[in-house]
């Protein structure tokens, strides 16, 4: 489970990159309540989705000229130079190397062997996300990949990650946790990306939600689309994927409870 006591590989951060950061901040906080607050003049036009006050999320105008709107999610490294290395060692790739945001933080951008963008943040004065697991906020993050196998090596190679294969009709998804966290560190999983599907090899964050159904249908009438309708999973929740208005891939879930039996 997801929380703010962030460890070594777990996720603390997420931020996406579009190519009209107004027209993604209107769309998000129409369908799941956050607001969007600036990081100042010098940021560059990122900025941080609220949720209670607390930050949720980060959004920042696309800096590539052939880059397509994403959500990338971030994990926590005491040493994001080591990182790096360990990245190209295992087969990945820098697309980004490390660097110092003012006194927050480090952090790097990278690709692993399928392709995959995700990143690293070695925390200074922002340890990361101020809210998780709760409603309207980061609870799962999921990899989309052609070789799951090639996925698990490259990544416990990299973080050190605990993996558990589990079984299902039609195949197998692997969990990942913390290092040594047991079920308690599990934070994401990682799927087979089927054959001749639309979308690259990627990362896909979850946002619990309240109402599966009612988020879908918010998503669609503010000009996103759906990628897997609303499905329900025995002892999981209720979850889809959507995209966003730039077509952002992004996933949302209402858990199930513990005694609710899905």
């Amino acid at each position: 489970m997801l929380t703010t006591d962030y460890v070594p590989g777990a996720p603390n951060w997420l931020d996406l990159g579009a190519p009209d950061t107004d027209a993604a901040a209107a769309f998000y906080q129409g369908v799941l309540g956050w607001s969007f607050e600036s990081a100042g003049p010098e940021a560059g036009g990122y900025g941080f989705f609220k949720r209670d006050r607390k930050t949720v999320a980060a959004l920042g105008p696309l800096t590539e000229q052939s880059a397509r709107a994403a959500w990338t999610p971030y994990f926590h490294t005491p040493d994001a130079d080591a990182t790096a290395k360990s990245v190209e060692r295992a087969g990945g790739g820098v697309a980004v190397a490390p660097f110092d945001v003012f006194d927050e933080g480090r952090m790097a951008h990278f690709a692993d062997p399928a392709g995959a963008r995700f990143a690293v943040w070695q925390p200074g004065k922002t340890a990361g996300l101020e809210l998780v697991t709760e409603p309207g906020s980061l609870c799962w993050t999921e990899l989309h990949s052609p070789d799951p196998a090639e996925a698990r090596t490259f990544y416990r190679a990299v973080f050190g990650w605990d993996t558990e294969e589990m079984s299902f009709p039609g195949g197998t998804y692997t969990m990942l946790s913390t290092a040594g966290a047991g079920k308690d560190g599990s934070f994401g999983g990682v799927a087979q990306l089927q054959e001749g599907h639309s979308t690259p090899p990627q990362w896909l964050p979850y946002i619990e939600v309240t109402d599966c159904d009612e988020v879908v249908t918010k998503g669609q009438e503010l000009g996103g689309s759906v990628l897997m309708p609303a499905v329900s999973a025995e002892g999981i929740g209720r979850m889809a994927w959507l995209t966003d208005v730039a077509g952002a891939p992004f996933g949302v879930i209402t858990s199930a409870s513990p005694d609710s039996g899905g």
